[in-house]
Order: C-alpha cells, then sequence, then structure tokens
C-alpha cells in the first residue's frame, strides 16, 4: 500500500487559486451610490452606523409617515396633490398687464399694471405682498371643510394663438379636479373659470360653498387723503343698477354682475357671467385723517356663495386690472363700467361724456403738450359760452337804465305795508321796458352745469396723470411751490401756486361782475336782506375758499380756472368797450314803453291776481 505523502506543490496552488477567485469576486461587485438628495434616501453600511446616525434616521421616516398621515386625515381625497405639490409660479405677461399665479392656491399674487407708475416712480402693483386673497371654501362628503388656498394646484401653460392659456388644476386624479384657468390675450381684461370635473361625489351639496375676495388696495398718488376721500370707491352692479359704498359700510345683494376696486385712477374688477345671490360687500377706510401716512387706502371685500350645477362647479368670470378710463371702458359693451370712471352724475355726466371727452380727445390728437390742451380747451369752452355772458351783459345794461325809475318806486311805496303794491309796480316797469330778471339769472345758470361737469372731468382724467406743465410736475395733482414745516388745516403741509393764481384772477373777475349784479338787482326793499353787501363779502370769501380747497386738488384744475376766469375777464371788457351801446339799449326801451302792453299769459295772471288778493289782505289788516 502506498504511503501518502504531504504535497507542497498542490497546497501553494490551491492557495493561488482561492486567492485569484475572492480578488475576481470583489472587483465584480456594482458600485454602491452613496450620495442622495434626502437622509431617507441614502444608502447606509449599517456595520460603520453610529447610535445617533441610526436615531436620525428612525425619526425621520417616522416623521415623514406621520406627516402624509396627518396630511390624508386633514385633505382626505385631496391630499395626493398636497403632498406631490410643489411651490411654484407661473408668469402671464403682455403690453399692458404683468400677472403672477401661485400654484398655492392657483390665485393671483401680484399683478403689475405696465406703462404706469406711482407718484414715487415705482411699478404699479395692484396685488403684491399678500395684500390680495382669492379663496373658495367647501365642505366633502367625508365632512371635511377646506379651502382652496391652502392647497397646491398643478399649473399648466399653452400659447394659443394670441391667447395664453394657463390651467391650475387641484388634483383628486386626472379625472377628478378643480381647475382655474385664465386666458390672457393683448388686454387689461383676463378671462378666467371656475370649474369641476368629477367632484360631484367628493364636494358635499348640503354645505354652502363659499367664494372670497379681499383686497387691500395701495396708495398710488401723491395726495393720499383725496385719492381715498374723493376717488376710492366700491362700485357694484347689482340688478342691472350700478350703484357704489361708502367707506366703513358693509351690504348684502343679489344678481350681483360685478364688484369693482376702484382707487382713483386704477381699478381691480370681478365680473361673472352667472350673477352672485346673497352677497356681502364691504368697504373700510384705512386713512382716518389726513395726517394718516399709509401705504394703503380701502380695504374691499366680497362674500358670496356659489351654487352647483349637477354636482358641479362651472362659473364663467372675468379678472379685469387697469386703469378706472371711461374711454377703456365703454370698449367692454353691456357691463356699464363706465359708469364708474366718476364724470359725475345727471347732466354733469353727460356733459362730460358728449363735449368735454370728445373736444380733449381730438385736441389730444394734434399736440403732447397737455398744459396747452387745457388751455386750448377752456379757450374753446370760453368762446362756447360767450353769447351767455353777452345776453347776461345786456340785461344786465337794461336794468341800469330803469334803475332810476325803479328808485322813485321805492321812494313812492315805502315801507312794508306798501310791499305788495311796489313789487306789482316794479314789475310792471320791467314788463314795459321789456327787461326780465330771469334773463340775467337764466345764462349764469346754465354756465353752472358746465362748472360742475369740469369740476368732475380734469381730476379723473387719467391721460394728465403724470404730465408735466411748468412748475407742476403732475397735472393730476396738486403743484408745490413750498414745503411748510406743519401743517395748517383744510389747507395743508404745502403751498400750490394754481390755486393762489385762479384766486387772485376770479377776485378781479368777481370785482368787476360786482357793478353788473347790482344793476340786475332790484333796489334793496324794507324789510329784505341787502344783497348789496352779502355780494361784497363773497368777492373776498370766494376767492379765500378757492385757494384752501383747490390747494390739494388737481392742478390741472385750478389751471383751468385760472385761464378761464382770464378769458372771461377778458370777454367782459370788450362786450362792455366795443359791444354794447347803453344809449340804444335806452332808446329801444323808450320804445317798447310806447308799445301797447301784449296779452298777459295765463300764469301772468294768476300771479298778478294773488298779489291782488295779498295787496287787499294786507289793507284789510291796516
Amino acid at each position: 500500500m502506498e504511503e501518502n505523502k504531504f504535497d507542497l506543490n498542490s497546497l501553494i496552488g490551491m492557495i493561488l487559486i482561492g486567492g485569484i477567485l475572492i480578488w475576481w469576486m470583489n472587483s465584480s461587485m456594482p458600485e454602491v451610490e452613496t450620495k442622495a438628495t434626502s437622509t431617507s434616501e441614502k444608502v447606509i453600511d449599517s456595520t460603520n452606523i453610529t447610535p445617533q446616525e441610526k436615531s436620525l434616521i428612525n425619526s425621520t421616516i417616522v416623521n415623514d409617515s406621520l406627516k402624509k398621515i396627518t396630511i390624508q386625515n386633514k385633505l382626505g381625497a385631496f391630499a395626493t396633490s398636497s403632498i406631490h405639490g410643489t411651490e411654484g409660479v407661473t408668469t402671464l405677461e403682455n403690453d399692458v398687464l404683468l400677472l403672477k399665479v401661485n400654484n398655492k392656491g392657483g390665485q393671483i399674487i401680484e399683478a403689475i399694471i405696465k406703462g404706469f407708475k406711482t407718484y414715487d416712480s415705482l411699478p404699479l402693483y395692484m396685488i403684491k405682498d399678500n395684500n390680495a386673497n382669492f379663496n373658495i371654501n367647501f365642505g366633502t362628503t367625508d365632512n371635511r371643510i377646506l379651502n382652496t388656498k391652502d392647497l397646491f394646484f398643478e399649473p399648466t401653460l399653452t400659447q394659443n394663438g394670441k391667447t395664453q392659456v394657463l390651467s391650475m388644476k387641484l388634483k383628486v386624479s386626472d379625472s377628478q379636479f378643480l381647475e382655474y384657468r385664465y386666458e390672457m390675450t393683448d388686454d387689461y381684461m383676463v378671462n378666467f373659470s371656475v370649474r369641476s370635473q368629477g367632484l360631484n361625489t367628493i364636494i358635499n351639496s348640503s354645505n354652502t360653498i363659499h367664494l372670497d375676495w379681499t383686497l387691500k388696495g395701495y396708495r398710488h398718488e401723491k395726495s393720499l387723503y383725496t385719492e381715498n376721500t374723493m376717488y376710492s370707491y366700491y362700485y357694484y352692479k347689482s340688478e342691472d343698477e350700478v350703484d357704489y359704498l361708502n367707506a366703513d359700510e358693509s351690504s348684502v345683494v343679489n344678481d350681483l354682475d360685478w364688484v369693482s376696486y376702484k382707487q382713483h385712477f386704477f381699478s381691480s374688477i370681478l365680473l361673472s357671467e352667472k350673477p352672485f345671490n346673497n352677497a356681502t360687500i364691504t368697504s373700510l377706510d384705512l386713512v382716518k385723517d389726513e395726517k394718516t401716512d399709509s401705504i394703503f387706502t380701502k380695504q374691499y371685500s366680497l362674500k358670496t356663495p356659489l351654487e352647483l350645477s349637477n354636482g358641479e362647479l362651472n362659473y364663467s368670470l372675468k379678472w379685469y386690472y387697469g386703469p378706472s378710463d371711461y374711454t377703456q371702458f365703454e370698449t367692454y359693451k353691456g357691463t356699464d363700467l363706465s359708469e364708474t370712471a366718476d364724470l359725475g352724475w345727471g347732466i354733469f355726466g353727460t356733459i362730460n361724456r358728449w363735449i368735454f371727452i370728445p373736444i380733449f380727445g381730438m385736441l389730444e390728437g394734434f399736440m403732447g403738450n397737455y398744459g396747452l390742451i387745457i388751455i386750448l380747451m377752456t379757450i374753446v369752452v370760453r368762446i362756447i359760452m360767450s353769447p351767455l355772458v353777452y345776453k347776461s351783459y345786456v340785461s344786465s345794461a337794461k336794468m341800469k337804465v330803469i334803475r332810476p325809475e325803479l328808485n322813485e318806486l321805492n321812494k313812492k311805496y315805502p315801507g312794508k305795508e306798501n310791499a305788495m303794491k311796489r313789487q306789482q309796480e316794479t314789475m310792471a316797469v320791467q314788463r314795459k321796458a321789456g327787461v326780465s330778471m330771469l334773463s340775467g339769472c337764466i345764462p349764469a345758470l346754465l354756465q353752472m352745469p358746465v362748472f360742475f361737469a369740469l369740476f368732475k372731468f380734469f381730476p379723473s382724467n387719467i391721460a394728465l396723470r403724470g404730465k408735466r406743465f411748468l412748475w407742476a410736475d403732475d397735472l393730476s395733482s396738486y403743484d408745490t411751490i413750498f414745503n411748510l414745516p406743519f401743517s395748517i388745516p383744510f389747507y395743508g403741509n404745502h403751498v400750490s401756486l394754481f390755486p393762489i393764481l385762479a384766486s387772485i384772477a376770479i377776485f378781479f373777475y368777481m370785482k368787476m361782475n360786482q357793478s353788473q349784479q347790482m344793476n340786475m338787482q332790484a333796489p334793496t326793499q324794507e324789510g329784505m336782506p341787502d344783497m348789496g353787501k352779502m355780494m361784497k363779502y363773497m368777492i373776498y370769501f370766494s376767492p379765500i375758499m378757492m385757494l384752501v380747497f383747490f390747494n390739494n386738488y388737481a392742478s390741472s384744475l385750478s389751471l383751468y380756472y385760472f385761464i378761464s376766469n382770464l378769458l372771461t375777464i377778458t370777454i367782459m371788457l370788450v362786450i362792455k368797450n366795443y359791444v354794447i351801446d347803453e344809449k340804444k339799449i335806452h332808446a329801444q326801451i323808450e320804445e317798447n314803453k310806447k308799445r301797447p302792453e301784449k296779452k298777459k299769459s295765463k300764469f301772468r295772471q294768476r300771479l298778478d291776481q294773488a298779489m291782488k288778493q295779498a295787496q287787499e289782505q294786507q289793507a284789510r289788516r291796516k
């Protein structure tokens, strides 16, 4: 039997083969990725982990799981959109408007009106830094109350010709969602729709669904108090009528077509094709007095229930962020938005719409200097009104001629007991001479609507905003030649030059007009107030009132009144010195006296009869 011997060569061979096998196995293993975006995604070598690292990993996994469970319990069917939702902003922009829409809430978080600046040369924001909020509050069939402002929408931006379409979807699944759809063209008006799909089994129809829209209006103009007090209103169209809320007022309205948060020259408006019912609208004043220095003017809010149609939401709306311009609003036919342009009510607004806006637009087409446009417009208005000034002067001249006769009547019939007889004889003299007190009053009254129409036209004309003329840097606001170190009640803390010039001009106009008015006025009768003294006071009182009140008003208005009074003074001098001949008027009056008296009208007969009866009753009391 052969003896087994130890083979050294075999041992060495086996060791080498084993070493080669171990090397091959290690070198052929895939490389482990150790870099990840979060702790939960890292590949950890458990043989080298420390107790602290193991505790952190376990707590992260637990926290993420608890977070998902908490969101699921809170949001129910809409939990997926919140868990997978991401922060982000989508921009819609055209030549006049820029909007930024946030994924969270699907609402507009920035709105910039392009082409305009604030009074301090900053971009003109209507929405910025959470000053606005748009939210829909609704209940679910699993007894949850949710707010869209807290949920994440998924954005999809597309281009359809010139129309930018932004679809913001709050998803339950691909076939179940709430969608906000924005459609922007080249205008300030943006189509906006709110609709749901497949949520009829998720939205609880027995709970009221509310739309809430709030906005705190940013200050845009130099005079905060004027902007807020005189031109910022909450307008709304309800039951085919446009109305407005005063400051610190709330109202419940039905059949609501639109609401407008108007801030002097700019408006934020929400329109709906399907009218809202039982809507609560509120306006809150944030500027309590002239000394308040605030970045906001008013706070506006709309809260209205939404109706489901076959268990789904379906509303076609529109957003408007743009100028409060009558011409711009007129392009939106059937909306009646032009009524918020604040051109004045009744006849004043009619004069502005049909006369002053076309005249201003025509002059604007010929020149770019708006100060000269105002001056030319003033000349046109005064030329149109000059026949009324002429008639007033003719009446004044006639009264001047017969005034001696009227003075004689006062002497002939003195005392209160002869008041009725004196009045009868006075009217008889005026009638024979062909003079009527109304012939002097009517021209003055006819000029009043023009005065009040222009009082509204210039301060609300956005074309004048930011336009310079001479020392005025903004014709839509007050001009400043000196800043006071203190504030004077009702006057302010600055000195404006145009109101000073307008006050001086109106003083001289009233001074010249005083003699004319005294001629028009019958002699003061016993027991009656002396109108002459009152007019003397008005000569000084009116310019002072203009100086104080117009110091904070639009410089364009003061410029108009300054030029208008200068032109009126010039026209009066021309008429007085070159047109009216008092000798001819006197001869005409004498000729009128010789003519047989015309048959009295029925009104005149009844008036004379009433005066005769009053005179007889007075005689019986003696």
